[in-house]
């Protein structure tokens, strides 16, 4: 697992609280993939109601608060794959 895989899987554990109830994957492109749900985070790339890819300095800024998902999104650095609503409930929680 890559140093920016750990690194984001102990990010997104501190912002959650089990208050995501869907299963979503983010792909870190060139490192790889971290699946969230009820349980927290962990690295794995199992299927997921949605796959939300961006480069690493992209998922850097938006786990570091520098980036709102909702732009990334909208000026084309975040792409969405599947169920839109469970992205915007995950936005909300680590956003």
């Amino acid at each position: 697992m890559s140093d920016t895989i750990t690194a984001a899987v102990a990010a997104l554990n501190e912002k959650l609280d089990g208050s995501f109830d869907g299963m979503a994957k983010f792909d870190i492109l060139d490192e790889g993939s971290i699946i969230i749900d009820a349980n927290g985070a962990r690295a794995g790339d199992d299927d997921a109601e949605v796959t939300l890819s961006a480069d690493a300095d992209t998922f850097r800024a938006i786990l570091g608060g520098d980036l709102d998902p909702t732009t990334a999104f909208m000026s084309g650095k975040l792409k969405v794959d599947g169920d839109m609503g469970a992205a915007m409930r995950l936005a909300s929680v680590i956003g």
